[in-house]
């Protein structure tokens, strides 16, 4: 008894950690989630890895997360956009507790994916440098911040991007439970190239 409400709960929990909300996705969708999701490492893979380079690999790997973040700002417009307009998600008609917990993981990933894009674009500006995308110069809008406000930019950009990650792979490890071990569609519906009901 004592094992089934455990086992319950731990459904549950992984659930609302994966955004199950019971939510078909079209193509798009799906085409979208995994850009996303690519970007994403990228983008923390490129931060990780410049420190450990000299100054020409390092401008370039910059340079890099600079234009990649500028795309991966244009793919969540569109993703939003999409997710917002009606008719291209089918969830089911009644949704309780669990499904609303699993939407607000998905809310939290986009907020704080937005939040990052723009701190990049802040952080960038506010060092009175320029974005750069793909060797295009963007100028900064705006003057300069002092330097104290652009290291708590940079910090916080920083962790930021730290929080994605942990709710990401949360997210991705929860998807692969339900997958591998309670055996249900929550990881195939977003799965590309497979026929959804």
């Amino acid at each position: 008894m004592q094992r089934d409400r455990t086992s319950n709960v731990t459904r549950t929990a992984t659930r609302i950690a994966a955004g199950d909300d019971r939510t078909t996705y079209d193509r798009l969708s799906v085409t979208l989630h995994w850009l996303t999701a690519a970007l994403v490492l990228t983008q923390f893979v490129l931060a990780q890895v410049w420190g450990f380079t000299p100054r020409p690999t390092r401008h370039v790997l910059i340079v890099a997360h600079m234009s990649f973040g500028i795309v991966l700002t244009g793919v969540l417009v569109v993703r939003i956009v999409w997710r917002l307009s009606p008719g291209h998600q089918k969830p089911v008609a009644k949704a309780g507790w669990v499904e609303r917990a699993a939407e607000t993981v998905h809310f939290a990933l986009y907020v704080l994916l937005v939040c990052e894009a723009a701190l990049g674009f802040i952080l960038r500006w506010s060092g009175n440098e320029s974005m750069s995308f793909f060797g295009l110069q963007i100028p900064p809008p705006f003057s300069p911040f002092g330097k104290p406000a652009h290291r708590s930019l940079g910090e916080l950009h920083d962790w930021t991007g730290w929080t994605i990650i942990v709710l990401a792979a949360c997210h991705a490890a929860a998807a692969l439970f339900h997958h591998f071990v309670v055996r249900d569609d929550v990881l195939t519906r977003m799965l590309p190239g497979i026929r959804r009901r």
